[in-house]
Formats: C-alpha cells, sequence, structure tokens
C-alpha cells in the first residue's frame, strides 16, 4: 500500500512557535495557538477513503523536535511527504526537503500553499522537491496527482473529515475562538464570496471567480457528526461565511433538528441584516471574526475591501444586542498612510472596546505576499524593503513608509490601550457561568503571551 505523510515539520525558531496551518498570514507565535488545517485534513480522508495509507504528522502542534520528528520519519518511510508552507518558512522546508532526499532518497516530496503557487520554479530551483500542487484545492490535487487522472473539484462529493485520522484532539483546545471546549474547524466555502482584497494570500489559492460552498444540508450534517463526536464549539473558516439562501437554509436545519452548539464565523461589515442577526443567534452563533484593516476610506479603497466605514459601528451594534462577541483584525503599515492615518485607525479601535462593541482584536503589520496584487503593487512601486522571505513574517515591516518605526510600538499601543478599567469592567459584567470565568482567564495568558510577539 502507498503511503503518504501529511506533514508538518518542526521549524524552530527563537520568535516563537510557527503558526502555519491554514493561516492566511504567517506568525511565530508565542501563544502557542494551533488551528486545525481542514483542507489537509480533508485530503487525508480522500486519500484513505481511495485505499492509500495516510500519515497525519504534525509535528508542530505535537511539540517535536526537529530531531525527534526526523528518527519518526525514517522510521515511517513514507513513499510521498507532502508539506504546507508559506513565504516566510520557504527557505526553511527548501532545507527540511533536502534532509528528507539525504535520509529517504526513495521518498517524494509535495509542496502546497500560496507561495509556491505564486513561485513554483523557485521552489524547484532551490530544492530537490519532487511536485508542487498549484491552488488550494489540496484534497483533489493531491489525489489527482498520485493517480494521474482529473477529477471534478465537487465539494458535496467529498467525504466528511475523518476526525480521529488527523488527530483532532490536539487542535481542539488551545485557541482562542474556542470559548466552549473541546472545538473544531470546518470550511463550509471556499474561500471568500468578494475574494479581491489584494492583500489576501489565499486570493492565489482561490481566485474570486472560484468560490463554491457545500450545500447547507451537507454542512448541518458535518455539524451534527461533531457533536456526536463531543464537540461543543465550531468555528468555520471559510474566508467570509456563506449568507443569503444559503444561510437562512443552514441556520433552519440547526433550530429544526434542535442541535445544540456554538458556532463562529468569518463576516464582513454590512453583509448581514438584524433578521439574519436574529435567525444565527438562534442556531448558536456565539462569535464573528471581522476583517477591519483601516479606519480609514481611502485605505479600504486602495486594498479593495468593498467596504464602508459607516458599516462598522452598526454591525457591531446588532453583534452586541444579539449576544454575539465581535473580533476585529487591524493591519497598520500600508505604504500610503501618515501617522495620523495610523493614529486614526488606533483610536478608533480602542473606541469601539470602549464603547463595548468588540470583544477581542487581532493587530498585525502588513505583509505583501507573492502572487497577491499588494505585492504586484509593491514591486511596481519599488516599495518592497527586502526580498528575503524569512523578513514576511510581520515582525518587521516590508513595505517601505515614513512610518516605519512607528509601526511596531502602534500595534503594542493598541494592544496595551484597549486594557481599560471600563473593558475590564465590562469584562467582569458578562460572567454567568464557570466557563465564562475559565475564558477570561485563558484569554488573559493568551492576550500577555500576544504581546512578546511585537517587542
Amino acid at each position: 500500500m502507498i503511503s503518504v505523510s501529511i506533514s508538518y515539520p518542526p521549524l524552530e525558531s527563537p520568535k516563537g512557535k510557527a503558526f502555519l496551518s491554514q493561516n492566511r498570514q504567517f506568525q511565530w507565535t508565542n501563544t502557542n495557538n494551533v488551528i486545525f488545517p481542514v483542507i489537509p485534513a480533508s485530503a487525508a480522508t480522500l486519500l484513505s477513503k481511495n485505499g492509500y495509507k495516510v500519515i497525519w504528522d504534525d509535528a508542530i502542534t505535537q511539540n517535536l523536535t526537529y530531531k525527534q520528528w526526523l528518527t519518526r520519519l525514517k522510521k515511517q518511510k513514507p513513499d510521498y511527504v507532502c508539506i504546507e508552507t508559506k513565504t516566510p518558512v520557504i527557505k526553511k522546508h527548501w532545507g527540511i526537503i533536502k534532509d528528507i532526499k539525504k535520509h529517504l532518497p526513495k521518498t517524494k516530496t509535495i509542496l502546497m500553499g500560496d507561495h509556491v503557487t505564486a513561485l513554483p520554479n523557485e521552489s524547484y530551483k532551490n530544492s530537490p522537491v519532487d511536485k508542487i500542487l498549484i491552488g488550494g484545492d489540496y484534497d483533489y490535487l493531491l489525489l489527482e496527482y498520485l493517480t494521474k487522472k482529473k477529477i471534478p473539484h465537487d465539494l458535496n462529493k467529498l467525504p466528511m473529515i475523518d476526525r480521529n485520522l488527523s488527530n483532532w484532539q490536539n487542535y481542539a483546545y488551545n485557541n482562542t475562538n474556542f470559548k466552549y471546549k473541546p472545538g473544531a474547524y470546518t470550511m463550509f466555502g471556499r474561500d471568500c464570496w468578494w475574494g479581491k482584497c489584494t492583500f489576501c494570500s489565499w486570493t492565489t489559492l482561490f481566485p474570486s471567480n472560484c468560490y463554491r460552498v457545500v450545500s447547507p444540508k451537507k454542512a448541518y450534517l458535518e455539524i451534527k457528526k461533531l457533536v456526536d463526536l463531543g464537540i461543543k464549539e465550531v468555528f468555520d473558516d471559510s474566508g467570509t461565511f456563506p449568507v443569503g439562501p444559503w444561510l437562512i437554509e443552514f441556520c433552519n436545519h440547526i433550530i429544526k433538528n434542535k442541535i445544540k452548539i456554538r458556532l463562529g464565523c468569518n463576516m464582513r461589515f454590512g453583509a448581514l441584516n438584524e433578521k439574519e442577526f436574529s435567525l444565527m443567534k438562534k442556531a448558536g452563533f456565539r462569535f464573528m471574526l471581522f476583517g477591519f484593516e483601516s479606519a480609514n476610506q481611502k485605505t479600504l479603497d486602495k486594498i479593495n475591501k468593498n467596504n464602508k466605514i459607516e458599516n462598522v459601528i452598526p454591525t457591531l451594534k446588532l453583534c452586541r444586542k444579539y449576544g454575539i462577541d465581535a473580533h476585529i483584525t487591524i493591519m497598520v503599515g500600508y505604504p500610503w498612510e501618515s501617522k495620523t492615518d495610523i493614529d486614526n485607525t488606533i483610536n478608533f479601535s480602542k473606541s469601539l472596546f470602549k464603547n463595548n462593541l468588540v470583544a477581542s482584536l487581532q493587530a498585525t503589520i502588513i505583509i505583501p505576499y507573492p502572487g497577491t496584487p499588494l505585492f504586484k503593487y509593491c514591486q511596481k512601486q519599488n516599495l518592497l524593503l527586502s526580498k528575503n522571505w524569512n523578513n514576511y513574517d510581520m515582525r518587521q515591516p516590508i513595505i517601505k513608509t515614513k512610518n516605519s518605526k512607528h509601526l511596531k510600538l502602534a500595534v503594542q499601543n493598541l494592544f496595551k490601550g484597549i486594557i481599560t478599567p471600563k473593558y475590564i469592567l465590562n469584562k467582569i459584567i458578562t460572567i454567568k457561568s464557570l466557563t465564562d470565568i475559565k475564558y477570561l482567564f485563558f484569554y488573559t495568558i493568551k492576550y500577555f503571551q500576544k504581546l512578546n510577539d511585537f517587542r
């Protein structure tokens, strides 16, 4: 039987732990957060259903050293090793592939991810990699490569993910998106129904004309299966959760069948009306993640965010009305923004916390990944400070700007500035159960660990 290892080799660094799997923006992090890689897990399931021996090999989540991982791999002797990569760690993966070839010369290696989709020839030139998968459907692409047969990429025909095969317990607890644990990830859509934000690395994997979703019934059945497994909260990591008739049918399946679950998803400002918020609350939605990115309309227009600043507060007020926790993501370092623009975003964000409209945030320095429109723009305008991919890890600016020295401080000040007496009081007031206390304690630890990422 042909054996295939879906591998995340250890990536050792003094900067922290590699936050790699299913992450649109790579980080070295001190929080030890982990995300369940849905599409690689789907690939593992699809291969297993088609007669391949699958080895689920996430050594990052298992906290193995590189030596421990390599020793284990040499014992397993898989026929294929498939690795998901991203820009800041591509050089490390080239070195790992060389090691694999040195110790297991008969093993074939496969790379997948947005970086190698954008720049496949680079990896062929710099490593002895055997195959590069172009695009984001790793499950179908991997099966096609192994069988040498073209297969229609129909999400509704994919088998439901074998959670035991992919060691779901390793991803069920250490993630701030889960208040109720154990938690699980799904991805009912690939990737975002807007799909045109110029900075998003997944626009390389999933161009805007290939957004697809599973049927609402299949999505409901997957939730039911997860509940039967003991899962208490599910976060769907579609770039934006499906809306409109799909959303209504999905929620009605959950409500009609009395499925007890907490749900979270990625959402866009202004995408939902109050009736839809009410329905989602009845279906169990507890958490929504919004890409805020900037408080400056000029910036939102330039990055093709397709959002208006005036949509932000009304949407967040609806979240608060229906008891749904809102999380916002913010970026600084746009080349056209002044210090005043940056401060406007910081101050606007702080006001959202002060007014109890937002529960949590993610703030980062913007990185132009190869393959994205933003990267092409920066190349054309001669704005790239470096082409050393190791530096594309959000620890330092990559885009030329007059405010480079201000950026790290701005991110730190934002994280620190949201913790006000009023914010703390609001958090205390929301405590209604032991679960609330545990989650607040868990999130507080993660918050202080996160501050170390931008020292």
